[in-house]
Parts: structure tokens; sequence; C-alpha cells
């Protein structure tokens, strides 16, 4: 019965969040809120049971396996990411911790704990913001999640710390684990497609990782952590995580309904909360004078520390194991900066244009290596995106057109295509300081073969507000999009699948009818 009455309220609230353009999770603390409420004066009891206790632990070890996957040390071993997240850290803990210790009148430790739990940005808000306006590649959205990533190990050393767990003699074999990654690849490659793959997640993360650390004394948050990252260089890792997507989602669920039914909040919670609201700017003012200290420009800095002005769901993770009677007010901490935060990125880019004259005088002469300006030079062909499609078109015109081009927003994919041979180099199409500082005298001809239509039509757009005449092109799965494209600025754009069809019922016919004298 108690499932059914989770189930109801957690999809109930979770949906109009969602329909107001705020997480899902914010419903789902609602619901456990209002389900603690119901219980005081009408038949509805629900606590919180072993199960949902179970259930919220096992969202939070998949949570943590699923960071592990994505975590990848190029995307942390950069000095705007180790520096920007470390030295964020400890200013946050110096100004909070005494800030916190004198306004709330609480013991040096507990202040420090509250410190650290606010000075995480959300994982989950920040993801999903940058993946619904296709950034997650951008430089930006790179060292949005570099920083994340760092801030989730720093979450992790804590919680280690906090639980206060003495490690038996075997602990001493996780320094073998390295070992196992062949077994680990061979496992992930022999599992599929389908619900082996799953399987074998839920495995490595709960089972393996989770009571295996466990039972040599560590802590099993470590072990899901340990175990993803032991698989993030594999090329199906992403496949992995997308698999556990789900259901790591359901099983978070369980964590926050948890922290609501533990109680209301209390008018000293409510008064928290509003404090750390009310603070909140400081937090992404902090990050962007940081960013700028590493030479990023100030549109870069201004769209990163927005996307990390927000108190993180890791905060109440850490919260759960060190300061089990401080998870409701930073809960509804969370949720008040997930409703002020949420808004505000998906007005990002206007409000740049906006702060744009304030803003940009503050950058450093000397900008970061991926966000140098450059020049086309003799180029007179130009690709965007050098994904599948874009690959594709560049080495089929590289046979015949010596002055190409490529451009890419993900700095890894255009290193691994140069160091292929191709002419591919960084730049954001999205990024309005890549135009003012682009240089094209030769071009003739651009591909627009990036994998968003944002980023085609700004594209599109940007060439012909610098004066560029000649022929764009680019392709679509919609005919709507491809409609915003020419609207824009393109000259024509085709859809991918309709160019697939032609092409395979012309390479049926040319087998069917040969050219008498070619070769078959």
């Amino acid at each position: 019965m108690s499932e059914a009455i989770w189930i109801t309220f957690a999809f109930t609230l979770g949906l109009l969040v969602k329909g107001v353009g705020l997480p899902p999770l914010v419903g789902y603390l609602a619901a456990g809120f209002v389900l603690s409420g119901l219980s005081g004066f009408t038949p509805l009891v629900v606590e919180n049971t072993d199960a949902l206790s179970h259930i919220a632990h096992l969202g939070v070890l998949l949570l943590l396996f699923t960071v592990g996957l994505k975590l990848k040390l190029k995307s942390v071993v950069s000095p705007e990411v180790i520096g920007g997240s470390l030295l964020h850290f400890g200013i946050t803990c110096l100004v909070f911790t005494p800030g916190i210790h004198y306004l709330a009148e609480l013991d040096w430790t507990t202040a420090l704990l509250l410190a650290v739990a606010l000075s995480f940005s959300s994982t989950v808000l920040a993801a999903k913001v940058l993946e619904s306006k296709r950034e997650l590649r951008a430089f930006h959205g790179r060292v949005a999640i570099g920083i994340l990533i760092m801030q989730d190990l720093i979450a992790l050393v804590v919680m280690s710390l906090a639980a206060g767990k003495t490690p038996s003699q075997w602990a001493l074999l996780i320094f073998g684990l390295p070992l196992l990654r062949p077994l680990l690849y061979r496992l992930l490659d022999a599992s599929g497609h389908d619900e082996l793959l799953v399987l074998l997640g839920l495995l490595l993360a709960l089972v393996i990782g989770g009571l295996g650390f466990e039972a040599v004394g560590l802590s099993s948050e470590l072990g899901a952590l340990i175990f993803g990252a032991m698989l993030a260089n594999h090329p199906r890792s992403q496949e992995l995580s997308k698999s556990l997507w789900s259901v790591k989602e359901i099983f978070l669920v369980g964590f926050f309904l948890q922290i609501g039914i533990g109680g209301l909040p209390d008018s000293n919670a409510l008064i928290f909360a509003l404090v750390t609201a009310l603070v909140l700017p400081l937090k992404g003012i902090l990050f962007f004078f940081l960013l700028l200290l590493f030479r990023l420009r100030a549109r870069s800095s201004f769209l990163t520390s927005l996307s990390l002005t927000n108190y993180s769901e890791f905060g109440l993770i850490v919260a759960s194991v060190a300061l089990p009677e401080w998870l409701i007010p930073l809960a509804i901490a969370v949720s008040l900066s997930f409703l002020l935060s949420a808004p505000l990125n998906r007005l990002a880019h206007p409000l740049y244009e906006r702060l744009a004259h304030r803003l940009a005088p503050l950058e450093s002469r000397k900008h970061h290596p991926d966000e140098q300006p450059i020049s086309l030079g003799d180029t007179r062909v130009l690709v965007m995106g050098m994904g599948r499609t874009g690959t594709a078109a560049y080495d089929r015109l590289c046979e015949e057109e010596p002055t190409l081009m490529g451009l890419d927003s993900d700095p890894a994919k255009a290193q691994k295509h140069s160091d292929e041979g191709r002419n591919v180099v960084f730049a954001d199409a999205e990024d309005t300081t890549f135009w003012e500082g682009l240089h094209m005298p030769h071009l003739e001809a651009v591909i627009l073969a990036m994998n968003d239509i944002e980023g085609k039509v700004i594209a599109a757009r940007m060439l012909r507000k610098k004066g560029f005449t000649g022929y764009v092109i680019a392709h679509t799965g919609y005919a709507d999009e491809a409609e915003k494209i020419r609207e824009a600025g393109a000259d024509d754009a085709f859809l991918t699948m309709s160019e697939t069809g032609v092409a395979l019922a012309s390479h049926l016919n040319d087998q069917r009818h040969p050219v008498p004298g070619s070769a078959t």
C-alpha cells in the first residue's frame, strides 16, 4: 500500500513541477513533505520504511557509478577545472563556515560540514540543462561538467571521512583493482545491448562495488564510483550509463521522497533555506571571477558559472551520512536554488548579450588556448561539425579540394581528426566571440553538419551577418528544421533520411543495371 502511495504522489507532483519548467526532483521532495503533512491529520499514514531507505541507498550508489563512468582524466585534468573547483571549494568553506557558526550558533564541525554541503553544485540540474540546450560538448559545458566531477570526488572524500569506518586489512586489495580492467572490458563487450548490459551495471555498482567495499570496511559509495571509473575509457561506457539512467532515476526518487517523509520543515529550517537562497548569487559570482582568472572569456565564464549557481543533491547525500538532522533544511535550500537557477539557465544566452558590454572588459588580454579567434586563411570550403556526417563529407571533398577545413566544438574530437591527418580545429559555432574573431577572406562554401538545430541556425545567421555570400548547405532530420535553417540564411537544407533513401536506391539501381564496361 505504501508503495502505491509513494508512486502516485511522486508522479503527480513531479509532473506538475515539470510542467512549469523545473526538474521533477523538486516535485519528489514536495511529495515527501506533502505525505508527511497529511499523515498528521488524515487516516493516510506513510512512514520512512526500511524498503524506502534501501531504495534510496541503491539510487545513491547508481548515481555515483554513472558519475564514475564519465570520470575521464582528460575531462578534469585542466587548470580551469582543477584550480577553479578547488579554489571555489576552499573559499566557500572559509567564508560560509564562520558565517554559519556565528549566525546559526552552531559548533565549528557542524558549520564546516554545512559549508561543505553548500559548496557543491547540482550535477543533475546542470547536466540536464546543458543537454537540453545541446551544450554539453561546448567549451563552457565541458568546463562545467569537469568542475562538477571534481566536486563529486570531493564529496566522496568527505562522506568517507564522515562515515568514520575503519578499513580491514583486506581493503589493501583495492590497489589491485586495475588488474581487473581487462576482465571488466570483456564482460562489457559480451553483455550485448539489452538487459544483460543493465544487469552488469547493477552487479558492478551494487554488488561488487557496494557490498564488496562494505565487506572490507570501506564506503560502498566509494566502491560504486571506482568501478564506474574503471570502465570510463571503454567505448561503450556511455551506452552503459544511458542503459542505467532510468533505473537510477527511479531509485533516486526514493532518496528524495525519504527526505520529505522524514518531517515537515520548521521555521528555523525555512529561515536557513531563505538565507542560503539570498547568498546563492555569491556562488555564481565567485565562479565567474575564478574562471576569468584562468583566462576564460567572459562569455564562457558567465555561462559556466550560471550553470553552477545552485545547490546540489550531492550536498543532501553528504548530509545523509554526516548531518542527518540537517537534511530537511538543506533539501529546502536545494529546492529553492533550483527554482531560481532553472529559469535563469534557459535565458543564459540573452542574459549574456545584455551584459556583454559590462562583462567583456573584465577578460584577460591572454585568452585560453581553446578560445583563441581563428583565421580560415586560404580555406575555400568549410565543414562545421565533424561527426559522422561531417567526416563523410570532408573525406569525400578532400579528394578534389585542397583548401578544406573542418571545425568542431569538441577539442578532443578535433585533435583526433588532426592526428588522423585532417585539417580540423576547435571552434564553437554557438559562441558569438568566435564569430567576432573569425577571418574568412577566401571562403566560398560551408557545410553545416552539427548535430543540433540551434547550432546550424546560429551558424547560418552569423555567416550572413558577417557578409558571407557563398553557398551554405545543411542537413537535418525534419522538414520544419530545414525551413528554419533556410530562413536563417542557408541556401539549402537536405533531409538526412530522404537523402539516405535516395542513395540506397541509386546503389541498388547501379547494381541491377550496371553501365556497360564499368566494374561491378
